[in-house]
């Protein structure tokens, strides 16, 4: 059983729209808008009032919630493809309060920012925005009905916010700035549903708004799916000098290691084809190993089951001269600090006493994510100089569980993600 409030008709029509646009019969959507939610808005602004519900006609509007009018509430605005600097009014307030902003499928961008009573605060992030279409011709062979239903909001012509907190304003306008783009599995890619998340998910929160985040990950592939979808294609098509790609298979590719069509040499020339292309562009290719699954032998200590991918990237990354980050290592003590019990904190549990092993949930995927930055920085990417004043992170010993506190996404599925079905 799903349950989810975003109907899949809403998202059936995007994908619809957007199809529509690739053929010339949508109009353009704007790049700057100023909206205000207040009862006295400014001339300058675009006045909100409660119940306006997304519209194509006018490109702005509230998408269904749980009960309209209360928090969070998801709003929209159509913008051109691309990155685009959001900036958010919070407050005034009687008493204090907090704001968590998350961005197209929950990606989260602010993390419990404080309001204090009677005062307003601002805050600028960076958000990217895509279409299938791919420069140069042709598009992304999105999968049905995940990505052209479940995910239709990652790949249609609005940027969608998911707001957590007394908001005034919000402000939208183009960004040129340098992007991080992500490319991996359900590990890495936008989850849709709680209680399933990504580290790719968290990395936003953890960059100033000077730089995007852009990720093309996708559940259940492989470096040889992302080739053959054309989802590399799509990240060369965007390229600019100097941006970075993010490149983290290894889960799903064991899969045709069983079927006999892969092996960690395989593995390696796929990776080698995607690290020359970026490269071809000017972009920056990162190679990360797959983190652990959550196993544990008697002394506590993690047994690893991805040993051989792991190596196999970082032999790619030595060979191609490339930065390398050691997620499979930063992992396991991350894992083995939380415990063999208190581990399960981590992972997703789709239903009572069950847990996804694979698949991490909101604060697992935050750990993680720490752990990526951290690994940019040790590995000299460029792109870490972006990352947030005051960042520190150490896997062996991890944020307490019980002082998380990023609320989750209105909307749950216990249908697991596609991929690596052969693990619990």
């Amino acid at each position: 059983m799903t349950v989810t409030i975003f109907s899949a008709s809403r998202r059936a029509v995007a994908f619809a729209a957007l199809c529509a646009a690739a053929g010339g019969g949508a109009a353009a959507p704007r790049d700057t808008w100023r909206f205000d939610f207040t009862d006295a808005p400014s001339a300058a602004s675009i006045a909100v009032r409660p119940g306006i519900a997304y519209s194509s006609t006018r490109g702005f509007g509230f998408e269904p919630s749980p009960a309209p009018g209360s928090q969070p509430f998801f709003f929209s605005a159509d913008v051109p493809e691309g990155n685009h600097a959001v900036t958010v009014t919070f407050g005034p307030v009687r008493e204090p309060a907090s704001a968590t902003v998350k961005a197209e499928l929950r990606r989260l961008m602010l993390e419990r920012v404080p309001v204090p009573a009677g005062a307003t605060v601002i805050r600028t992030f960076i958000v990217n925005t895509r279409t299938p279409r791919i420069a140069g011709g042709g598009s992304v062979d999105l999968k049905a009905p995940r990505e052209t239903v479940q995910e239709a909001w990652n790949w249609d012509t609005r940027l969608t916010l998911e707001v957590h907190g007394p908001v005034r304003t919000i402000e939208v306008r183009p960004a040129r700035v340098p992007t991080v783009y992500l490319l991996g599995d359900s590990t890495v890619c936008d989850q849709p549903q709680e209680p399933y998340a990504s580290w790719g998910q968290m990395l936003p929160r953890f960059f100033q708004p000077t730089i995007a985040v852009a990720n093309h990950g996708e559940s259940g592939e492989t470096y040889r799916d992302a080739l053959a979808r054309r989802r590399l294609d799509k990240i060369v098509g965007l390229l600019r000098p100097g941006d970075t790609v993010l490149l983290q298979f290894g889960h799903n590719d064991q899969k045709q290691l069983k079927q006999g069509s892969g092996s960690p040499a395989t593995y390696r020339a796929e990776l080698r084809a995607h690290v020359d292309a970026i490269r071809a562009r000017g972009g920056v290719p990162v190679v990360l190993s797959p983190m652990e699954r959550r196993a544990f032998d008697a002394d506590g200590k993690v047994v690893g089951s991805l040993a051989d991918y792991a190596a196999a990237a970082a032999q790619a990354a030595r060979e191609l001269g490339v930065p390398f980050i050691d997620l499979n290592a930063a992992s396991k003590p991350l894992y083995e600090a939380l415990g063999p019990e208190g581990s399960k904190a981590a992972f997703a549990q789709p239903a009572p006493g069950k847990v996804d092993n694979t698949h991490h949930n909101n604060y697992g995927a935050y750990q993680l994510a720490k752990a990526v930055v951290a690994g940019m920085r040790a590995a000299g990417v460029p792109a870490a100089a972006h990352v947030i004043d005051g960042f520190t992170f150490d896997p062996t010993r991890p944020d307490p569980v019980d002082a998380f506190a990023v609320p989750a996404s209105p909307n749950f599925t216990n249908v697991r993600p596609l991929g690596d079905e052969t693990h619990p």
